[in-house]
């Protein structure tokens, strides 16, 4: 298998069928997931992005295509929160244990609520980072929202 993180770790432990794929990290890239989909040769759709947030001042993780924006007015009302912003770079990097450009929503230092896109859970296969700059791991979204104990909502703008 490829490099391992604590991220495919997680993977393992929970049996989960995935894949290793490693690509060159751009950290000049202007969006990350975009970089990640072009070096994989793979649609956007299907390259996922994780992105720490705050809803009503607790952390928590929303997964969405690298070619979409979040909306934190839906994404607020998924978690049954008042309001939801993006989390500062510095605190996402201390709750997840995770460098940004490399944030995994698997193997997270503590554990968040994570919502994934309705949008992004109608794929068979999609790529979602695998804990460090330069590494997806693919899988079934079915199965990462088992192993999340995810909520799937309707949170792209």
């Amino acid at each position: 298998m490829g490099r391992s993180t604590r991220a495919t770790k997680a993977l393992e432990q929970a049996g989960v069928a995935f894949s290793v794929h490693e690509y060159a990290y751009d950290p000049g890239a202007d969006r990350v997931g975009l970089q990640a989909a072009e070096a994989l040769g793979e649609a956007p759709a299907r390259v996922l992005k994780t992105l720490m947030v705050l809803a009503d001042g607790k952390p928590a993780c929303a997964i969405l295509a690298s070619d979409r924006e979040v909306s934190m007015k839906k994404l607020a009302a998924s978690l049954g929160a008042k309001s939801a912003s993006m989390m500062a770079p510095a605190d996402a990097e201390r709750l997840s244990g995770y460098k940004v450009g490399g944030i995994s929503p698997f193997g997270q230092a503590r554990l968040a609520r994570v919502v994934l896109d309705a949008d992004a859970a109608q794929h068979a296969l999609v790529y979602i980072n695998g804990g460090q700059r330069g590494l997806q791991v693919r899988l079934d979204p079915r199965d990462a929202v088992k192993v999340l104990r995810a909520e799937v909502a309707a949170v792209a703008a």
